[in-house]
């Protein structure tokens, strides 16, 4: 017979006492004894383990009774030697006093909150954020949540280098310049994008191309203010082909034709119409190009020339004008960005900067000295002898009186737009009143919109508050409706034929809001993969405080041009700059209570100066390409003959106005020797053309 092995713990009893319920059943013996004997040796068991534990507890201080559940939110994607944050959310217990978040070799102490009974039960996650992790080699890496030496959680890294992270907008910039096309140059960057996302290798490129087109195309589509500015270019398009309709534009350029009849007069009066419209760069870059397009058309001024007009003073007057859609934003980040030993308000930093935006205020001097002086140089001078000479749109009058405009085309003989404006009706008047009262309404509109959707007590805190999106999207629709309202009572078209007109004006914006979805799409993904935040970890350090406002202005320059968004680069640059330069003074001395000190405005002005700068030169700038839609010009031949301009009006702003104002020199000494040199520009460097 085999014997049972004896027992070496009480949990062992209940072994036991099966084997022997068998004999004691089958020899009849007492069954009570036996049954007493397995509850106490249950009794047993469950005291041993519960002293067994108590005595581990005690034994090893600090040993969490629970493991906590955690989990790490990070960026995707890194860039070697720049800087993140880590968000950890602890969701179910406690963390200990000594807990690390490890990555390779570094750790990084988490902060430790006392526990509350809240967090502790799991009913309210603690969330904790670990910023200035930065990884120094590329590749992929693993972000580890360690209590003590137990891990709890972790979450995979891809680290890039920070100068592969800058494939994507060169990419973008260099094909659009050899292959002269925008749209295959924009989704190749946003592919070149999406592969360093989705992981380098044959699987991450074809996961990119799907994701391109799936993940940020559509998000850059459904984008709230993107989609309004959809909607509200759309619906200005189909606005002007009303206006084009109902005979209110031609009645407008017929009138203008009458004082304006050299091309020197063309050019003035279209750079006149960017200043009246101040409020909004887009309705700026669309009302002025497609108002005054017939009438350069006549005149036989290019078609770059006239997006060149439109574009350098969309974004100049509406960043310089009191109250505008700008202004809001520029406050707010201002605002935003003070540091709390600054007693200014943002308002009036932003007043006090305005003497300090050398290179909009030089921009607009510019336009009206070209304009005036009839001369132009480089690229733009080839433009204008050209159609001086072979210009295929001279307006045509038929017999019945009906006013049209053959298409300019491109390089490659294809249409540069969508498709033709729709034609008055012949026997139809043009009366003026057409054009102005639908603007007038569109103007007020968005007046109001801004008005209504701003709080504050003053004008200029009500317009800084308000909803510009909400806002330009009311004026687009109401405009359009006093159009077709105007168009229909006086019999002119039907409301079939109205719509017809409203429809065909819209499909001319067709191929610019592709190339906006697109330029939007890679600027996020730039954005994704930390470009900017590259740049000014790369460049940014200890400099001199009379090289900040420079420094800030190229930086700007270099963000806005690969990026194509002036508005994302103010809204990167600003956090860095604001408070680094009121550091670099402080540390000096040169911060006072009863004034700020010229290179504290004149770092604030740099950031918008940069940004507009880079974004007249960048291919891929959503103001750009609205004004080479708006002027029905091929948009790559905008570019290349727009960018001597702003090189040569950029770089007199950094030269002699940036550099020597921080160096000491008085604000306006430096404006006024810049004004001069940029007046002067087009009798230095330009050849005179055809009056």
């Amino acid at each position: 017979m085999r014997s049972s092995p004896k027992p070496t713990h009480p949990c062992h009893s209940e072994h036991r006492l099966g084997i022997d319920r068998l004999g004691t059943d089958r020899l009849g013996t007492d069954r009570l004894g036996t049954d007493r004997l397995g509850t106490v040796g249950l009794f047993l068991c469950f005291w041993s383990v519960f002293l067994t534990g108590i005595g581990a507890q005690a034994a090893v201080p600090g040993t969490l009774q629970a493991a906590p559940t955690c989990h790490i939110e990070s960026p995707g994607t890194v860039l070697t030697g720049v800087p993140f944050t880590a968000l950890i959310t602890v969701e179910k217990g406690d963390l200990p006093e000594k807990s690390f978040l490890r990555i390779g070799a570094a750790s990084y102490p988490i902060p430790w909150t006392q526990p509350t009974s809240a967090a502790g039960s799991g009913s309210q996650p603690n969330s904790t954020a670990i910023p200035g992790i930065s990884i120094e080699a590329s590749g992929a890496a693993t972000m580890t949540v360690l209590a003590g030496e137990v891990p709890l959680c972790e979450t995979p890294v891809r680290v890039l280098s920070g100068w592969l992270a800058l494939a994507p907008p060169l990419v973008a910039i260099v094909t659009a310049l050899v292959l002269r096309s925008v749209l295959p140059a924009l989704f190749l960057g946003l592919w070149a994008g999406a592969w360093l996302l989705n992981g380098l290798g044959l699987r991450g490129l074809f996961l990119g191309l799907l994701s391109a087109f799936e993940q940020h195309l559509l998000a850059a589509l459904v984008d709230p203010e993107h989609a309004a500015i959809i909607l509200f270019v759309m619906m200005i398009g189909g606005l002007i082909g009303i206006l084009s309709a109902n005979g209110g534009m031609i009645a407008v350029v017929e009138a203008i034709q009458k004082v304006a009849h050299t091309r020197k007069h063309g050019q003035l009066m279209t750079a006149a119409l960017g200043f009246a419209v101040f409020f909004d760069d887009y309705a700026n870059t669309l009302l002025v190009g497609k108002t005054m397009k017939p009438l350069t058309d006549r005149l036989r001024v290019s078609r770059q020339k006239l997006a060149f007009l439109v574009d350098s003073t969309a974004s100049p007057v509406a960043c310089l004008a009191l109250v505008s859609t700008w202004i809001g934003y520029e406050v707010s980040l201002i605002a935003a960005n003070q540091p709390e030993s600054v007693d200014f308000s943002a308002y009036s930093i932003f007043l006090s900067s305005l003497p300090y935006n050398f290179y909009p205020i030089l921009t607009l001097l510019f336009v009206f000295a070209i304009a005036a002086s009839g001369r132009d140089f480089g690229p733009m001078g080839r433009a204008e002898l050209e159609a001086q000479n072979t210009f295929q749109t001279e307006a045509r009058v038929d017999k019945a009186g009906t006013t049209t405009q053959a298409r300019s085309k491109d390089s490659s003989g294809a249409p540069a737009g969508g498709g033709d404006l729709p034609t008055v009706p012949p026997g139809k008047k043009h009366r003026m009143i057409n054009f102005f009262a639908p603007i007038l309404v569109l103007v007020v509109s968005l007046v109001c919109g801004l008005l209504a959707t701003g709080e504050g007590e003053s004008l200029q805190t009500i317009v800084g508050s308000a909803d510009p999106y909400k806002a330009l999207m009311w004026a687009s629709f109401l405009g359009v409706l006093a159009a077709g309202a105007l168009t229909i009572s006086q019999g002119i078209l039907t409301l079939q034929e109205t719509l017809d007109s409203w429809y065909a004006g819209m499909r001319n914006t067709l191929l610019a809001m592709i190339i906006l979805v697109l330029a939007w799409a890679l600027s996020a993904v730039t954005q994704e993969l930390h470009v900017a935040d590259f740049l000014i970890a790369r460049f940014a350090g200890d400099l001199a405080p009379q090289l900040l406002p420079a420094l800030t202005f190229l930086l700007a320059a270099f963000i806005s041009f690969a990026t194509g968004s002036c508005f994302g680069t103010m809204g990167i640059v600003m956090p860095i700059v604001m408070p680094l330069a009121w550091g670099v003074l402080a540390g000096q001395g040169l911060t006072g209570s009863e004034s700020l000190h010229p290179i504290y405005l004149s770092v604030i002005a740099s950031v918008l100066a940069g940004s507009i700068w880079g974004d007249h030169s960048s291919p891929i700038s959503d103001t750009t390409i609205l004004s080479s839609m708006a002027a029905d010009c091929d948009h790559l031949e905008h570019v290349r003959t727009q960018m001597p301009y702003a090189i040569a009006v950029g770089t007199v702003s950094l030269v002699v106005c940036i550099l020597p104002v921080a160096f000491g020199l008085p604000v306006w000494i430096g404006l006024a020797a810049g004004a001069a040199i940029v007046i002067s520009l087009p009798f230095l460097l330009g050849k005179p053309l055809e009056a």
